[in-house]
């Protein structure tokens, strides 16, 4: 089935929102690195590779539909001096972003009547679930961690042993 306008639009949106989130987590990836926490800051940069897959994902749906995905402007992230908790809080603010984006989506391709779209949303609202799940573990453990830093420091090792986007 070929992808209407509204639907092309929304889907371009949606990648473009995807390529957003793998800039704000490379730059909070950098801001990691001001902590000198490269393991924290390594598993920013993987982050910041999965998004950038999840945008490929998209484009190759709405390719294979024979439609032509438009990216949008990204804005540079804000991102400034932060703590390693407000990070962490940052990421799971887009998460949840992304993840409301990504609902609005299913209910378009619902109302739309497109069911072609259908199962690749749900793998996104299943992978969605998994990346808040995680974040928000992340900034739970860091606000059990607080000021500890041999506490900090093992997270960091941990995080760090991450050695692919998921």
């Amino acid at each position: 089935m070929a992808l209407n306008d509204t639907l092309l639009k929304a889907l371009s949106d949606q990648i473009t929102l995807e390529l957003e989130s793998s800039i704000v987590y490379l730059q909070l990836g950098i801001a990691l690195e001001d902590h000198d926490l490269p393991g924290l800051a390594t598993w920013m940069r993987l982050q910041s590779d999965e998004e950038r897959a999840h945008a490929a994902k998209f484009i190759a749906h709405v390719t294979d539909r024979g439609g032509r995905p438009q990216i949008g402007a990204i804005a540079a992230p804000s991102v400034g001096e932060v703590s390693v908790l407000e990070a962490f809080e940052a990421s799971l603010a887009h998460e949840q972003k992304v993840s409301e984006s990504i609902r609005d989506l299913y209910r378009l391709s619902q109302s739309e009547g497109d069911i072609d779209a259908i199962p690749l949303l749900h793998w996104f609202i299943e992978e969605q679930i998994e990346e808040e799940a995680t974040v928000s573990e992340i900034v739970g453990r860091l606000r059990l961690i607080g000021d500890d830093g041999a506490g900090l420091l093992r997270l960091d090792a941990e995080l760090g042993a991450r050695t692919t986007a998921q």
